[in-house]
């Protein structure tokens, strides 16, 4: 029997799920970030199961994932305008696993009208049942429409994708495909306490598969909960990208060095250079709340750092004089290459964003290197895909400062002229810009 809205749904069952992540999906449309969106429901259901967790974490990424697609097929099931927000999410969250489970679609269907039961006093229960029902009979047909329209195809908005295009001609398709991808799990093994060997051991000893990718860094076959893998607890290991893991090792700290980690929150390239170098390191972060995880994480590691909650354009409240020999500048950026990882960004961001995002990126740049070091080395990094906010942002520094040599990096992914290393999402890491530039003396 569905439940009426004042009955609550089982705590483990779909339904439920269903229920909360269409919750976060329509705060997402509200112009909330997927991760706040989540956080909240977390805070407000304190005792759900870990595995209930799972799946509305899953059904929630899952439906902004294929936003453009599930979009695409309400619009053609829809005879007019759907205007309750929360309805419209739980139906492209029941979409989606119609999709991904279509083996289970009798169930997807009857747990949706469940929870379509709980949202405007019952009144959506026969809309919910009739459209997702209507979507299994005509599912051929509705696919192979949606593979027709661009933005259904690729599941990115059509800017986005014309921008992919131009930029990346022989590339386009495969970094959309990535995008709308499951992310990989990369670990960083802490070499202050440990190696690849013994890690890759202890994880055979627990069943997990998983393989090393260099002296540093492991992929695991099949994601798991952090707490499931050996080591992680004792600070042997830290969830890093294998791509944001070239950062520490292009910076080329070494031991004494006054570095600088100018956005450094949450603290995961600042560990790693502490964990290749005994450097006097300096962390940087504008956000508070976000300051406070850079020391936690370095606890779980056992390392040290100075941390300051700053803004690193506002050197005169922040700076003591004493320059840096180097800093990292992993500048706010669209983070379009990460959007596997947060696909609420895809439906986010506008394509004004980049011209703002590129001024506070020169700002940031500028302030930083009056603060560098004759003969030191900055390292100018993002998680974008876009030379507005790459090549052509180095290319302007070193237009702007006489004194700036580009050291040339990278030997793959996709160069940008001679200013920067593009890497491009693949299986094994997401996408990153790397340039490095050297004050001369």
């Amino acid at each position: 029997m569905t439940p009426m809205p004042d009955h609550p749904l089982p705590p483990d069952s779909l339904a439920h799920a269903l229920d909360l992540a269409a919750t976060a999906i329509a705060a997402v449309f509200a112009g909330r970030n997927l991760d706040a969106a989540l956080a909240a429901c977390w805070r407000s259901h304190p005792d759900l199961a870990g595995p209930s967790r799972g799946a509305v974490q899953d059904l929630a990424y899952g439906a902004l994932r294929r936003y453009g697609r599930g979009d695409f097929l309400l619009n053609r099931l829809l005879r007019e305008p759907l205007r309750e927000a929360r309805l419209r999410a739980l139906l492209l969250a029941a979409l989606y696993r119609l999709d991904a489970r279509p083996e289970d679609g009798h169930t997807t269907v009857d747990q949706a009208v469940a929870a379509a039961a709980r949202i405007g006093r019952g009144r959506f229960k026969a809309l919910a049942n009739a459209l997702l029902r209507n979507y299994l009979r005509r599912r051929p047909e509705l696919e192979a429409a949606a593979d027709a329209d661009p933005l259904a195809r690729h599941q990115h908005p059509l800017w986005w994708i014309a921008a992919l295009r131009e930029n990346y001609p022989a590339q386009w398709q495969d970094i959309l495909a990535a995008g709308n991808a499951r992310p990989p799990l990369s670990l960083r093994v802490n070499r202050r306490r440990g190696d690849v060997a013994a890690c890759l051991a202890a994880f055979a000893a627990a069943g997990i598969a998983a393989r090393a990718l260099d002296e540093s860094a492991i992929l695991v076959d099949k994601p798991v909960p952090v707490e499931r893998l050996p080591g992680f607890g004792e600070g042997r290991l830290s969830v890093q990208d294998w791509g944001a893991q070239r950062a520490a090792v292009l910076l080329g700290a070494g031991d004494g060095m006054r570095v600088l980690d100018a956005c450094a929150a949450p603290g995961g390239k600042s560990a790693h250079i502490l964990e290749l170098a005994d450097a006097d390191l300096l962390a940087l972060d504008a956000d508070a709340g976000r300051t406070a995880r850079i020391a936690e994480n370095l606890s779980r590691l056992g390392l040290a750092a100075a941390i300051r909650t700053a803004d690193c354009r506002k050197t005169d409240d922040w700076w003591d004089g004493r320059p840096f020999e180097r800093i990292l500048a992993d500048v706010p950026c669209s983070a379009s290459g990460v959007v596997r990882r947060h696909p609420d960004i895809k439906w986010l961001r506008r394509e004004a964003d980049l011209a703002g995002f590129g001024r506070t990126q020169a700002e940031i740049a500028d302030a930083l290197w009056r603060v560098l070091a004759p003969g030191g080395r900055m390292l100018y990094c993002t998680c974008s895909l876009f030379p507005q906010e790459n090549a052509q942002q180095v290319a302007a520094l070193a237009a702007r400062h006489a004194d700036a040599l580009l050291v040339p990096i990278g030997t793959g992914g996709a160069p940008q002229g001679q200013t920067g290393w593009q890497l491009v999402p693949q299986a094994e890491h997401d996408g990153f810009f790397y340039a490095l530039l050297q004050k001369r003396g």
